[in-house]
């Protein structure tokens, strides 16, 4: 199972590339390690989860406005946030392999081979019982599965202390004593843990002696909290209320892996929303329902998705979950929700001099706001459709043998191309026609013409890009006016005037119909 998900994703990698979704930065010289370009179908597919984020939080909320932060920021906001001093990855290498991990990454990996350890022993018991199986039951009587979760909670309670109180020695030590091994070699002979900060730091200034420390951005958050103010003041916005922001990050990654999962070079869609104190929890339930909405109203299955509590809350934080995708490569991190009480305006409050307070008029008293925090990965949901979307299919061909094709099922709303015009040959005034249809779409919808090789070379090369609708213009058309809109999903095809294309094209693929089921 693992060598046929392994081999999945790659696949995904290379056709992102062979059909201009993702290319590696600076490629021919070589490339440039965990930093990555979107090519002419990814930039479409990216901006279009931009706008399915974006109306879904500014659009449909008439409390949350939107921002666009600058990347450079003053020292003081880092030192202010603690990023300065504790924004640190702990690294460990491998002496054999010579390969560097997180070591809070290799802990948590082995949790989760315990976690599918005990997932198999339910399974096979859910075989053997069958109908007569209780779950339940069965993990409270199993010695083994208890066996295992008893493991699970001892090395949570002690990786959960060990990240606490900043412990790299019993970091270590956890990794020695429940002899986790290098995922490439095999190998346990591990070097000591050791904290390394992850933001770029560059100079701001004309001449490198006078010139000032400033940092690329590691987050976007902090861009909302010391803009609270005129937010509120120019918006006219009272509590609760949130503001959106999407951009740029930046981290130097030393263990950047998995392709677009874990970059240096990232893009984040963020949203604060400032409550009262208090009210903080009730917000946060509030907007873990909204989120999970979100991501199951894309039509993947609820059983692709988890929420992960954390076992271990950041300093700021009262309470976190995350919200899991099932990749390729297993279920990790796509949404942060977070609570993160009042630390971050308090800390700017503080360290600037600057009295960053709300004034109720309500309770009649001014109070720093809390915050609930919802951040998301847009390279990471970019590719979360890509792995979900990414479909091999063996199909009859128009002359009735057997071949396969490569199909991208991703979303209508979503696909960077919503439809193709074709002529069916290059004579006969057919692509005149389609030429006509091609221009009337253009201004609606990103729509693409093609009339090179045969129609069934052209339907593949459309399947491979996702895009959801084919347009065939044929003889039939010269003489009643009408076309074949073939599905990419079903590849069924129906005949429709032409003039009802536009119309059939725009509630198919409609972004509007995305988002009324959020409502």
């Amino acid at each position: 199972m693992a060598t046929q998900t392994t081999d999945k994703f790659k696949k995904i990698i290379s056709h992102a590339k062979e059909y201009g979704f993702v290319f590696l930065s600076s490629e021919i010289y070589d490339g440039l390690g965990a930093v990555y370009d979107y090519g002419p179908y990814g930039v479409e597919l990216k901006n279009n989860i931009k706008e399915y984020w974006w109306k879904s939080m500014v659009y449909l909320h008439e409390n949350i406005v939107g921002l666009d932060s600058a990347i450079f920021m003053h020292p003081k906001v880092w030192e202010a946030s603690g990023h300065l001093s504790a924004f640190n990855d702990p690294l460990i290498d491998n002496k054999d392999s010579k390969k560097r991990y997180r070591a809070d990454v290799l802990i948590e990996d082995q949790i989760e081979k315990i976690r599918e350890k005990i997932n198999k022993e339910v399974k096979k018991a859910k075989k053997r019982f069958g109908d007569s199986f209780d779950e339940q039951k069965f993990i409270e009587t199993s010695q083994r599965v208890q066996k295992y979760l008893s493991q699970i909670e001892e090395i949570t309670k002690r990786f959960v202390a060990a990240m606490e109180n900043n412990d790299l020695k019993e970091l270590r030590q956890i990794i020695e004593d429940y002899e986790i091994t290098d995922p490439v070699s095999g190998s346990k002979n591990w070097t000591e843990v050791r904290q390394f900060n992850l933001m770029f730091e560059t100079k701001l200034g004309s001449v490198s002696d006078e010139a000032n420390s400033i940092y690329l951005r590691p987050e976007t958050a902090q861009g909302i909290f010391v803009n609270f103010l005129n937010v509120q003041k120019t918006a006219r916005m009272s509590l609760p209320f949130g503001i959106a922001q999407i951009g740029k990050a930046f981290r130097n990654e030393i263990v950047a892996r998995q392709f677009i999962f874990r970059m240096r070079e990232f893009e984040q869609m963020e949203m604060q929303f400032f409550v009262r104190p208090g009210e903080e929890l009730k917000w946060f339930e509030y907007w873990k329902e909204k989120r999970w909405n979100w991501h199951i109203n894309l039509g993947f299955g609820e059983e692709k998705y988890r929420f992960h509590k954390h076992d271990k809350l950041a300093h700021y934080a009262n309470a976190a979950y995350d919200i899991e995708y099932e990749f390729p490569f297993g279920f990790k991190e796509i949404e942060g929700i977070h609570s993160r009480t009042d630390y971050d305006l308090s800390q700017h409050q503080k360290f600037s001099g600057k009295k960053i307070q709300y004034f109720d008029n309500e309770l009649n008293k001014s109070y720093v706001p809390y915050v609930v925090e919802t951040s998301i990965g847009l390279d990471r949901t970019f590719l979360m459709i890509l792995s979900n979307s990414y479909t091999e299919e063996e199909i009859r061909n128009e002359k009735g043998q057997t071949e396969s094709r490569v199909v991208m099922k991703i979303p209508p709303a979503l696909a960077p191309v919503k439809i193709a015009v074709f002529p069916l040959v290059k004579k006969d005034g057919l692509p005149e026609k389609a030429k006509e249809i091609f221009k009337l779409l253009k201004p609606y919808v990103k729509v693409v013409y093609e009339e090179k090789d045969s129609i069934g070379r052209r339907y593949r090369r459309q399947d491979a890009i996702g895009t959801p609708y084919c347009i065939t213009v044929d003889h039939q058309t010269l003489e009643d006016e009408t076309v074949t809109i073939r599905d990419r999903d079903t590849m069924e095809q129906e005949r429709i005037p032409i003039t009802e294309v536009l119309d059939v094209v725009q509630k198919k693929t409609s972004m509007t119909e995305l988002l009324k089921n959020l409502l």
